[in-house]
């Protein structure tokens, strides 16, 4: 579904060790978080298709609030956003979005267990299709989904993206458990 021109689009590369990321975001909050090193193009043609006409207009300042939080994601102090996100599509892929948002941090669901959240048991298929449409990457975690055998599925950002952040939230979830137990 393509978004009404409600404003500028701002746009920052989130830099963090070997991660380079571009993301976006309207007034209205984080509506973009790109691929792991990929260039400035999948903003674009992202953009030209859901909000054509709006002004690409890079703004590290404003994207500091969104940085921030991303920066204390990959260092493992954080396991959930609170900056504002704006997405729009289908009531169908909301309700997906939705979902993947209450997938605690170092857990995963099956596609088959999202489809029954959702009330659509049959809609399999449909869900991976809304999960890959997913604009907002890491924040929306689209990465916590995993195949009903337990196996790794495909992901807009990339395999090696997907089990580099499964990991690094496994890896926080363990540190947090022992660091309690002590």
């Amino acid at each position: 579904m393509t978004l009404n021109k409600s404003s500028s689009l701002y746009w920052s590369l989130f830099s963090y060790e070997n991660w380079k990321v571009y993301i976006a975001a309207t007034r209205r909050g984080l509506c973009f978080v790109g691929s792991h090193n990929q260039p400035f193009e999948e903003l674009v043609q992202w953009s030209n298709h859901y909000l054509p006409g709006n002004d690409l207009i890079q703004d590290d300042e404003k994207l500091q609030p969104f940085v921030d939080e991303l920066n204390r994601y990959f260092q493992g102090k954080l396991n959930r956003f609170t900056i504002p996100i704006f997405y729009r599509g289908t009531l169908f892929q909301e309700a997906v979005w939705k979902a993947l948002c209450d997938i605690p941090y170092g857990q995963t669901r099956s596609y088959s267990d999202i489809a029954r959240q959702i009330r659509r048991p049959t809609a399999v298929r449909a869900i991976g299709r809304a999960i890959g449409a997913n604009p907002i990457l890491i924040t929306v975690p689209c990465h916590r989904v995993i195949g009903k055998n337990g196996s790794l599925t495909g992901y807009r950002g990339g395999m090696e993206m997907k089990t580099h952040l499964l990991e690094l939230e496994r890896g926080s979830a363990t540190n947090e458990k022992e660091q309690q137990h002590v």
